[in-house]
């Protein structure tokens, strides 16, 4: 067995990471963004170590809870975490998000959310490594495959919360709409009022009608997350161990 770290998410949440599936702030973000419900049935595709499924657990005590990942070391590593923090109903799939199979019944999820590889197969310098590789460009799924995915779980009128780099907006918006998922919310993310958007934050519904709403740009040197993540948040660095 692989040896792995850990983070701790919350007091009570011993999170394994790797150099190959670990997290950074994105993932936070997204899982804020997200406003998962507590009747919720909610999937995570490319889910990693499962950070965005276990913050969607901590926030928001959605009822069920799957992480999907076409890695066996990355499912390896969320497994470890649900039991050992024995998070109920949160459930790893070891599954290819273009080949989505039992128990992802189709049409049954209200949410589902992906922190997808943000570059375009062969765009930019690829990491050597192959689980960084496969996590960071568009090796063995891209935009597309993504989206027609999330169409494949979603009920009509669920949702699909994504984040990407600017520079992808455009290939986002369209996979969304030719996948039948309507964009509707749209969020930038800065470092700082004088600096570029780093990140945006997309929230598309299933057979939605066109509209969306631009709401409010994130400059994370003046917080920008909710209450409920900010107290998640400081647990975790009060935890030893922690983030």
């Amino acid at each position: 067995m692989n040896r792995y770290d850990h983070e701790y998410i919350g007091k009570d949440c011993k999170l394994y990471v790797s150099p190959e599936h670990t997290f950074g702030t994105d993932a936070f973000l997204l899982a804020d963004f997200a406003e998962a419900r507590r009747k919720d049935k909610v999937c995570d595709l490319g889910t990693g170590c499962g950070i965005i499924a276990v913050l969607i657990k901590k926030l928001y005590s959605s009822r069920e809870i799957y992480g999907v990942d076409i890695q066996e070391q990355a499912i390896e590593q969320f497994t470890m975490t649900v039991e050992d923090s024995r998070l109920d109903n949160v459930t790893p799939l070891l599954m290819d998000i273009k080949a989505l199979h039992e128990p992802l019944l189709n049409n049954s999820f209200d949410l589902v959310t992906c922190n997808p590889p943000y570059k375009a197969a062969n765009a930019g310098i690829e990491s050597l490594n192959e689980a960084q590789r496969i996590a960071r460009h568009e090796i063995l799924c891209n935009i597309e495959d993504i989206c027609a995915g999330a169409y494949k779980l979603l009920k009509t009128g669920g949702r699909l919360c994504m984040c990407n780099r600017p520079e992808r907006l455009a290939d986002v918006v369209c996979a969304m709409r030719n996948s039948g998922i309507e964009p509707k919310r749209l969020r930038f993310v800065s470092g700082s009022a004088d600096t570029a958007p780093w990140l945006f934050l997309i929230d598309g519904t299933k057979g939605g009608k066109s509209f969306m709403k631009v709401l409010p740009q994130i400059y994370m040197d003046k917080g920008g997350i909710s209450d409920r993540l900010k107290e998640l948040w400081s647990q975790s660095i009060q935890t030893e161990g922690g983030l």
